[in-house]
């Protein structure tokens, strides 16, 4: 005889776990409205796959660089099937990442600079600790 096998089930601690993050986060992300909070059945909330998959969404956006509240919003456009704000809000951060990533490769110069100017001069205030206001 075959038996159906059940969902698959996982507690608070399973759900973090699967998704590598901590209770925590699972509570943090569930008071901002990312993550719902099932039911309590016999004294335990349960979640399902359908959890992991958001939780993991929520991170992998995160590493993107999107904020929560994009995060939010780009689960919405997922429960509305609109492709093109969603892709607007992509293209819009991505052009923050750009920029952000341009203001890091003029400080990466600017300290390479400093470093420079440092090794060079053996006497005098240090270029680098001058630069700063020491």
């Amino acid at each position: 005889m075959v038996r159906s096998q059940a969902p698959q089930e996982f507690t608070i601690g399973k759900l973090a776990a699967a998704g590598g993050v901590g209770v925590e986060t699972i509570r943090f992300y569930q008071r901002r409205g990312l993550l719902s909070t099932p039911k309590r059945s016999e004294g335990v909330r349960r979640y399902g796959p359908d959890d992991v998959r958001r939780l993991r969404f929520i991170k992998h956006a995160q590493m993107a660089g999107f904020t929560l509240e994009e995060i939010g919003e780009l689960l919405a456009l997922d429960a509305g099937d609109n492709r093109s704000a969603a892709r607007d809000l992509a293209k819009k951060r991505l052009e923050q990442l750009d920029t952000r990533i341009a203001e890091l490769r003029r400080a990466q110069e600017a300290l390479q600079r400093l470093i420079a100017e440092c090794a060079e001069g053996k006497t005098g205030p240090c270029p680098i600790l001058a630069s700063f206001g020491v």
